[in-house]
């Protein structure tokens, strides 16, 4: 999915580095020997804990927040953050307060 910000497209294309090249996964709209800025963030995976190793504020959380950037079909922007954070009416320091409360 492309992003326009201030008139500039920002796409996210996973690539394989190979042969001292980075090959695009899937076709880029891009003109023959037209430049772009590529910034490398190096796909490393996350190995998920059991829930029972999570706290179940925490997985109850990364599953709302995982539906909702699937429904998005892209990573959101750091306003998109705020502006989906500030929709929550709970208290998130007194959540994590009581919870840290629960462990000792």
């Amino acid at each position: 999915m492309e992003v326009y910000d201030r008139g500039v497209m920002i796409r996210r294309v996973e690539t394989v580095y190979e042969n001292g090249v980075l090959r695009p996964l899937e076709p880029l709209p891009l003109a023959e020997h037209q430049h772009v800025t590529v910034i490398i963030t190096e796909a490393q995976p996350v190995p998920e804990q059991p829930v029972s190793e999570r706290s179940h504020l925490d997985a109850h959380y990364l599953a709302a927040v995982r539906a909702e950037v699937a429904a998005m079909g892209r990573i959101p922007t750091l306003d998109e953050i705020h502006k989906i954070t500030s929709k929550d009416p709970s208290s998130w320091a007194k959540a994590i307060i009581e919870e840290r409360e629960d462990r000792f």
